[in-house]
């Protein structure tokens, strides 16, 4: 199979889809590997390496989606990118679909086989793609809360671990999840009061035994979201539910009641985000004040750390890419269940039903 490995255009997207020791380990398959010259450059991975590793630079973008019989991205394709995508080929990236209609009926448009890191389900209900760019937006969220309630931001002008004498940031964590477990690592290590809402009890049992007590747990409802995110100084959005819209969790009410200063960081903008105040933001203009409160909603957080994300993003990706590669997308999809919950739209259908329910269109199961 040959594979196009082209280079990241969202706005201030550094990551790259694969690293020189992923492409090395496609071409010991017998594989070839198309890698767009400077794709990885914004990772502080250089063209010699890909070439080291056996990968071909191409400096053309379109004989990498003309050439390759799969693409593997980080990011969505973009409207640039529609016309390239060709009939029959496989899309393997984040998509998030149920938060973006005109690139669903695009896809569906092209006939092409769009495969999304972000709902790939094992049989435990865990998100392998999902995890390690879960693992850096979670750890990420406190370190960028942290500027956001800084005074030069329009924050309360609060440091989250307070100091001798002076109490600490209070934080809530809506959702126990790869996300929120991370943040709660993070902000409870270095001092801050934390409470993490979710839904399921044995979720919250697990944060609870694995914190030792040192964070709050709390049932999620509609009433305990209210309190806790009316008395927090930081509230961390952190829910995601697997290929569908994030449900808006923390009303424009609530919001217009925050404290003055307060802030909110949506890791779940992705999805939609967990706040009806939540819009898309970028790495180049991260915040807006909203109801005085400063809100962080940037799409891609693990791409303000391009390196780390790369590499953990690789460490997850390959084995998948490989199976695809090696056994073909018939033989894959028939004999791993984890990677056909992956697949969204095969050949003009929409074949997960979240998205298929998002835009009030026909899902179509797929049989292999």
């Amino acid at each position: 199979m040959i594979l196009g490995i082209p280079k990241e255009i969202k706005e201030e997207e550094l990551r790259v889809a694969i690293t020189p020791a992923g492409a090395s380990a496609f071409v010991a398959h017998g594989h070839k590997v198309l890698v767009e010259r400077g794709a990885g450059m914004g990772s502080g991975i250089l063209d010699r390496e890909y070439r080291e590793a056996g990968a071909t630079i191409v400096k053309d973008v379109s004989s990498i989606w003309g050439g390759a019989d799969m693409i593997l991205k980080v990011k969505e394709p973009l409207e640039s990118e529609y016309p390239l995508i060709r009939e029959g080929q496989i899309i393997f990236t984040y998509l998030h679909l149920a938060a973006n209609k005109k690139l669903t009926r695009h896809l569906i448009e092209s006939g092409a086989v769009s495969i999304a890191y972000e709902t790939i389900q094992l049989g435990d209900g865990s998100l392998p793609l999902l995890a390690p760019m879960s693992e850096v937006a979670g750890r990420l969220s406190v370190q960028v809360g942290a500027q956001c309630l800084e005074a030069k931001n329009g924050g309360r002008g609060i440091l989250l671990s307070g100091v001798s004498g002076v109490a600490p940031a209070k934080v809530a964590i809506i959702g126990a999840g790869i996300v929120g477990t991370n943040a709660c690592h993070v902000a409870s290590g270095i001092g801050c009061q934390v409470s993490i809402l979710d839904i399921n009890p044995t979720r919250l049992a697990y944060v609870q035994d694995i914190m030792k007590g040192s964070v709050t747990t709390i049932m999620s409802n509609r009433a305990n979201i209210e309190e806790e995110v009316l008395s927090a100084d930081l509230v961390i959005g952190a829910v995601l539910i697997p290929g569908a819209r994030t449900p808006k969790l923390v009303t424009r009410d609530m919001v217009r009641r925050m404290k003055s200063g307060s802030a909110i960081v949506d890791i779940a903008v992705d999805q939609g985000g967990v706040c009806e105040t939540t819009r898309p933001t970028t790495h180049d203009n991260p915040i807006y004040i909203n109801h005085e409160v400063v809100h962080y909603c940037v799409s891609n957080m693990p791409g303000a750390v391009p390196r780390t994300s790369t590499y953990a993003l690789t460490n997850s990706t390959l084995s998948y890419a490989l199976e695809l590669a090696d056994h073909g997308l018939e033989k894959s999809m028939a004999h791993n269940s984890a990677l056909l919950k992956g697949l969204n739209i095969y050949r003009g259908k929409v074949t997960l039903r979240a998205v298929a329910e998002a835009f009030g269109m026909d899902c179509e199961e797929p049989r292999f």
